[in-house]
């Protein structure tokens, strides 16, 4: 499994050439000064969420550094917030479409985000790949410009979909979207590969938090407005 993200990295290329697409390149990919750059964070509220780690539940660690660096994000940027996992269902089918837009991506709503956070517990399962295919269906409708997903995770997909997989299919068509991952406390091979693969695929960049500290600088990094050269993997 070590060289599934080469593998796919290429296969990825191959893909792309025999459909007749370009692939993306800063050189063939810009925005222009009156584009909307927008910013959503996609959050990881499934039941393991709760699991303690250096004596506080990873979901109060996640919700707490997320909310000390909000007030730092311009209000004039515009950011959103899709939470997955808050809640169960009586199916697993159910429980697999638990994935809700909190505050739509707009301008000021950076103390909105920080308000609504404290209203949601982990609860649930980990329907990645749903909430990816939400975030383009619905959540950037009407939007030009970089589409820009954070997206955090303690674990992998577990409803029977691949995020890779959904993304690769993406990109044939779309050279708009970015997806940044943050693997928090994540420690399984194959779950790494896939939420790896999601961001090479995307020219996004991976990164493995595993305390306060470093969920801290991972989500300041992806915050951070910078030129995306080429896809990086970032580890701890």
């Amino acid at each position: 499994m070590k060289y599934i993200i080469i593998f796919l990295a290429m296969l990825f290329g191959l893909i792309v050439w025999a459909g007749g697409y370009g692939v993306y390149s800063p050189e063939e990919y810009s925005v222009s000064s009156d584009s909307e750059e927008m910013t959503l964070f996609i959050l990881d509220f499934s039941n393991s969420m709760s699991e303690y780690l250096d004596g506080e539940s990873k979901a109060d660690m996640m919700v707490n550094t997320l909310r000390k660096l909000l007030p730092s994000i311009s209000k004039d940027s515009y950011v959103g917030l899709r939470v997955y996992g808050h809640r169960m269902g009586f199916t697993p089918i159910e429980a697999c479409r638990a994935s809700k837009t909190v505050v739509p991506i707009q301008k000021n709503s950076t103390e909105a985000i920080s308000r609504e956070l404290s209203n949601i517990q982990p609860r649930g399962m980990t329907p990645i790949t749903y909430s990816l295919k939400q975030a383009i269906k619905n959540d950037f409708i009407g939007f030009t410009g970089k589409k820009h997903i954070i997206l955090l995770t303690d674990g992998g997909e577990n409803c029977d979909e691949s995020p890779c997989k959904f993304v690769i299919e993406l990109m044939k068509v779309r050279k708009d979207v970015v997806i940044d991952v943050i693997a928090f406390n994540v420690d399984d091979e194959d779950d790494l590969d896939q939420l790896k693969c999601t961001s090479l695929v995307t020219s996004g960049k991976f990164y493995s938090a595993n305390t306060a500290t470093e969920l801290a600088k991972s989500f300041e990094n992806t915050t951070r407005a910078q030129k995306r050269v080429e896809a990086q993997i970032i580890t701890k």
